[in-house]
């Protein structure tokens, strides 16, 4: 789980196709902006406050998402694919970053709590969407390639229709954001960035 800094991209580099999300049908994911990230995040805070204000003036609920292990049966292969490592939860290394706190509502928003890349095992939250009449998703976060990725996949996969920002997510290196956002826009989801999410909610 690396830490360095990406330069955010404009989704027009890859774009293969055009849409603006629905916003009566949409919600926003926040995947994993937690301390243990936080150098790899704090370039994007940005732009994912950003993110989170459009969706939120637009009425489009934000679900947020925290990375965390409670005992070994949970951990999987990740310990053999990170030196050991895992992220444990009660520490503040799992917490969700303080620049985040202005910006959840615990009365509003769903804050859940998953075990490896993907956002949609071993959790609630495909039941979390289809309660809600959720039938598009907006991807934000870290990592870009890795838990942001995986969790496109696994909702384009389940039917969901998917966003994919190109500026409020980031990873270790500019190639593996680049290489994942162009995945993103082959074979699984519409990619925006803050200004064209704007125009595409409220228009120009």
């Amino acid at each position: 789980m690396a830490s360095s800094v990406v330069t955010p991209s404009s989704y027009k580099k890859y774009e293969i196709r055009r849409r603006n999300p629905n916003p009566r049908a949409a919600a926003l994911l926040v995947i994993d902006i937690q301390n243990y990230f936080s150098a790899i995040a704090k370039p994007i805070l940005p732009n994912l406050l950003a993110t989170i204000r459009l969706c939120r003036r637009a009425s489009i609920p934000v679900i947020f998402i925290r990375h965390c292990h409670k005992s070994p049966a949970d951990h999987g292969l990740l310990p053999e694919w990170w030196n050991r490592h895992v992220l444990l939860d009660g520490t503040p290394d799992s917490e969700l970053m303080p620049d985040l706190d202005h910006d959840i509502r615990p009365k509003d928003d769903v804050i859940l709590e998953k075990t490896t890349y993907g956002a949609f095992q071993s959790t609630c939250l495909e039941e979390v969407l289809r309660e809600r009449g959720v039938e598009e998703v907006i991807v934000t976060g870290v990592n870009t390639n890795v838990c942001c990725e995986t969790t496109s996949r696994e909702a384009f996969m389940r039917g969901f229709r998917v966003f994919f920002s190109t500026d409020a997510t980031a990873t270790a290196d500019d190639e593996l954001h680049e290489a994942a956002l162009k995945n993103m826009a082959y074979a699984f989801a519409y990619l925006v960035d803050c200004e064209r999410l704007q125009d595409g909610l409220f228009g120009k």
